[in-house]
């Protein structure tokens, strides 16, 4: 018969028990039949022996292993859909996003898968040897014929994913060195713009502007508003934090809210709002909660309030203090100042008692009269000074009001015009001579040039290579090719005969060979 998994399982002859057919359920039982002596059964004639049917072989089902995989999975995953398992965490590792791990307990394990869009909703970072409790469902990695838990929940076992995840992180961060009183940044003495991250919503933000308004009335506040609550808030805020940053003028920085419980306070424990606080160019201040509250912000921040409306408080306190210790200061001068005239006093009472200082106080009158008349003349001289210096001021203002400045401008603007057309004439004048040289000077040129005379109808011969211009008839011979050039043009010709000068005889022949 099949078995659980739909696999032929053939049982042995002797051992398989055939069932009587099951009796209809409204067919009442039958009657006992009564009981027959022995030998009334002996009388009974037998029924003829009917041979039992020949058992038939069960077909043979072959699956694959693949097919075999598959039904083992399938029965898995809709047995074991959703299950609760607990153990602890080995060979804890994130590959392409997703998370591989090991349950184990002190006898079994069993492997793990979490998918990447549930591993980024948990609050703690699984690690080995950390007591979980996961919820999924049982299925089967067909490539290797493993059974897993497919995770859709994970939970720290005895304590809380939240606080498990705060101790980590708090861990890290420590670590890294953001917590370290080194680089924490004391606050402003008198701080003239205060910046404020958190909801409008809420009371904080009031109760730190009454404080501010009672006890520090010439402040500048900048609000940033953010939600500081529910999913993306710590997103928000870290946003926040950077933008009041780079406000010109901040001085100090408060970053808070009112009290809740701690997922509503989870916001401040995100490692993005740490990294802003770390980040941040002016100091931070973190009142976040009520006293009994504490955040990794808290840790983080160069100063940590218990409520917002002390860490307005403390933001003023330093003007406080620095106004206390200027009136401590001016308390400390006062009394110095008292004690050394009571001093200078008593030692003058005394000097004065001594009798080398009998009428010192009549000399030191018969001197100030002679003060007062030293002052006085003096006094005198300076005011006859005074008022010498102020005549000859006068004199000086009345000699440069007498120059009018709009008259000598115009004879200075006059003379200007005039140069300026002497100027342009004489320029002209000198153009108009230079042209007249110039014109000159060409037209003895053109008288002079050899092209002139050619033009009117003279010409110039040449011999045949043209190096030397024939100027006598004895320079060349009958036969001799000359070159004649004229105004326009040039003649290649042979020389038939020369006649020289005086002679009666007729112009040589010449013959027009090129021109």
């Amino acid at each position: 018969m099949p078995g659980r998994f739909g696999l032929p399982f053939d049982e042995p002859d002797d051992e398989r028990v055939v069932e009587p057919a099951a009796r209809p359920a409204s067919a009442p039982p039958a009657a006992a039949a009564p009981v027959k002596p022995a030998a009334t059964r002996r009388l009974a004639p037998e029924p003829p022996a009917v041979p039992p049917p020949a058992p038939r072989a069960p077909e043979r089902q072959i699956l694959s292993v693949t097919a075999l995989t598959v039904a083992i999975r399938d029965h898995l995953e809709s047995e074991f859909f959703s299950v609760w398992v607990e153990g602890e965490i080995s060979n804890c590792k994130v590959w392409n996003g997703h998370l591989y791990f090991t349950l184990k307990d002190d006898r079994s394990q069993v492997r793990g898968f979490m998918f990447r869009t549930q591993l980024r909703y948990l609050k703690f970072k699984p690690a080995d040897g950390l007591h979980v409790v996961a919820r999924g469902r049982v299925s089967v990695y067909e490539p290797r014929g493993e059974y897993q838990v497919v995770c859709e929940h994970l939970e720290p076992k005895g304590l809380g994913a939240l606080q498990l995840a705060f101790e980590q992180l708090k861990k890290r961060l420590q670590a890294e060195g953001l917590f370290d009183e080194s680089r924490k940044r004391p606050l402003p003495a008198l701080p003239r713009k205060i910046g404020i991250v958190t909801s409008l919503d809420g009371a904080a933000v009031r109760d730190m502007l009454k404080v501010l308004g009672r006890r520090y009335r010439n402040v500048q506040v900048v609000i940033r508003s953010s939600r500081v609550q529910g999913d993306g808030a710590a997103a928000e805020i870290a946003h926040a934090i950077r933008a009041i940053g780079r406000v010109s003028g901040v001085d100090v920085v408060i970053v808070g809210r009112g009290g809740g419980s701690i997922e509503d306070l989870w916001a401040f424990n995100e490692e993005a709002v740490a990294r802003a606080i770390q980040h941040c160019p002016v100091p931070v201040i973190s009142a976040v909660g009520h006293e009994g509250d504490v955040t990794i912000a808290d840790f983080v921040a160069d100063r940590r309030a218990p409520t917002p409306s002390a860490a307005a408080e403390i933001v003023v306190s330093a003007k406080d203090e620095f106004c206390g210790r200027i009136d401590r200061l001016r308390h400390r001068l006062d009394a110095a100042m008292t004690n050394r005239i009571q001093s200078s006093s008593r030692r003058v009472h005394i000097a004065s008692s001594r009798p080398a200082l009998a009428g010192f106080p009549t000399r030191l009158a018969m001197r100030g009269r002679d003060v007062t008349e030293l002052s006085h003349r003096l006094h005198q001289q300076a005011r006859a000074a005074v008022a010498l210096r102020r005549r000859r001021l006068d004199v000086l203002r009345r000699t440069v009001e007498s120059f009018d400045l709009g008259r000598r401008m115009q004879a200075i603007r006059t003379r200007l015009a005039t140069c300026d057309g002497r100027l342009h004439a004489g320029i002209d004048r000198r153009r108009a001579r230079a042209d007249a040289r110039l014109r000159e000077r060409i037209a003895r040129l053109e008288s002079l040039s050899p092209l002139a005379v050619l033009s009117r109808g003279y010409a110039v011969a040449w011999n045949d290579e043209r190096t030397r211009a024939l100027r006598d008839a004895r320079d060349v011979d009958a036969g001799d090719r000359i070159r004649v050039t004229l105004a326009h043009g040039e003649l290649q010709c042979d020389v038939r005969a020369r006649h020289l000068a005086g002679n009666a005889h007729p112009a040589p022949t010449i013959t027009e060979d090129d021109v």
